[in-house]
């Protein structure tokens, strides 16, 4: 049987490694410790289809040193301390350290983790650890301190398109067919920067026009018809085969997409179904978990802020009773939030203060609001002149919190929720003009 389009088409070196300059490209970072002969042990974060398993692997052919590939998914505490073993037995004096490659290393439990510690400070590995997922929260502390981290973005536009055309030319598969790339944005669109699933689709697409040519040829000496792919042709296929193209039979980045914007527009049904599909296709549910704690905080926001508690421990449950019970958790979040009055007051007033604080720079703070832990600040006038809003009725004095040349400006917006209206009477009964602009 043949390997996938995508397999063959793997790069075995720097030189054919497509997208990442910022990494491998000349002068870059990966590419200084790479030409040197000698890594540190690193871990990769970027999304699927980006180049991460290919990168470790190329590294480990140009450096010519043993190469172990553990993947978190199915692999024990037992496994780790195997490879451990035989990399320490397998190495010679003044050699470099044997590279292990941990694929999806998010899922490593803590104590597959900690097995990995030692090894990895003492040199016997050098480790490669690949996630989709952020390492500050699934990497334990002391092992991503042993570790640089290294960020790998989307493939842009001109990177996928040259991966096509490479593909088209060079595939010992493809060349052989007479394909024209008429147009691209459909399968650009639904690759979404993923080289996996760019070369799947297209594999797809043309297997299903190659079948359809071989049925409808009269005559096996007739000359290769050609395949035209456009945007139609390409929407067509994946409408009659929408599972076909994805690595684990779902769409990763489109259903999570479809599941958080079911929810923001308030649609229960569909938000469950979203749910059930990322459950049947095998997703990760922290991934999920974590997601409808963000959705909490950015789409229901002040005008229901027990969503984020019930997001909260809805997180804390499936940590603590796994799968399968752990969906009922996740459903209940799902429905409560897709339920719920909508705000994301909060969220665009974060991002206006921090445009804001872009714009205008380091201003003072001002002297009244100011800490005077010395006496030479008390001298300088710190701290001189605040009130202290307790010592007033209602809790309440007004006084100037922002800086001097930003005294009349308006971050937060309320919206209109019956939640969130109160909290702006309440602002307005306190702060006058200022919150009925």
């Amino acid at each position: 049987m043949s390997q996938p389009l995508a397999e063959r088409l793997r790069p075995r070196t720097l030189d054919d490694y497509i997208g990442q300059q910022h990494l491998v490209g000349e002068g870059a970072v990966l590419r200084k410790m790479i030409d040197a002969g000698r890594i540190s042990s690193f871990i990769l974060w970027g999304p699927p289809g980006v180049g991460k398993t290919t990168l470790a692997q190329i590294i480990a052919h140009r450096l010519e040193t043993p190469f172990f590939t553990l993947s978190a998914v199915t692999s024990g505490v037992k496994d780790v301390r195997d490879v451990i073993e035989k990399a320490q037995k397998g190495r010679f004096f003044n050699e470099a350290s044997p590279i292990l490659f941990i694929d999806e290393i998010h899922r490593f439990s803590k104590s597959q983790q900690d097995s990995l510690l030692g090894a990895v400070e003492r040199g016997v590995v050098t480790l490669i650890g690949a996630t989709t997922e952020n390492p500050s929260f699934e990497v334990i502390r002391p092992l991503l301190s042993r570790c640089q981290l290294y960020v790998l973005k989307s493939l842009e536009k001109d990177d996928l398109l040259q991966l096509l055309d490479r593909a088209i030319h060079t595939d010992v598969v493809l060349k052989e067919k007479n394909i024209e790339l008429r147009e691209t944005g459909a399968i650009l669109r639904f690759s979404g920067g993923d080289a996996r699933k760019l070369l799947n689709i297209l594999e797809l697409v043309v297997d299903s026009e190659s079948s359809e040519d071989s049925e409808n040829s009269e005559s096996s000496e007739k000359s290769v018809a050609p395949i035209v792919i456009t945007d139609e042709l390409v929407n067509l296929r994946l409408q009659q085969n929408p599972l076909a193209y994805d690595k684990d039979g779902e769409m990763h980045y489109d259903i999570i997409s479809a599941f958080i914007k079911s929810i923001r527009g308030s649609d229960p049904d569909a938000a469950l179904y979203w749910l059930a599909r990322m459950i049947e296709g095998g997703e990760d549910p922290v991934f999920i978990a974590r997601r409808l704690v963000i959705s909490a905080a950015e789409d229901i926001g002040l005008a229901n802020p027990n969503a984020m508690l019930l997001a909260n421990a809805a997180f804390d449950a499936v940590n603590k009773i796994g799968w399968p019970e752990g969906r009922i958790p996740l459903a209940e979040a799902t429905v409560y939030l897709a339920t719920s009055p909508k705000s994301n007051s909060a969220y665009l007033g974060i991002d206006a203060a921090l445009d804001l604080v872009r714009r205008t720079g380091n201003q003072p703070v001002p002297l009244p609001i100011r800490n005077a832990p010395t006496q030479l600040m008390k001298e300088l006038g710190y701290h001189d002149g605040y009130k202290y809003p307790h010592d007033f009725p209602g809790h309440f004095t007004p006084q100037q919190y922002l800086p001097d040349e930003l005294v009349n400006e308006r971050i937060w917006h309320g919206q209109h929720s019956p939640a969130e209206e109160k909290l702006v009477e309440r602002m307005k009964n306190y702060w006058g003009k200022r919150y009925e602009k």
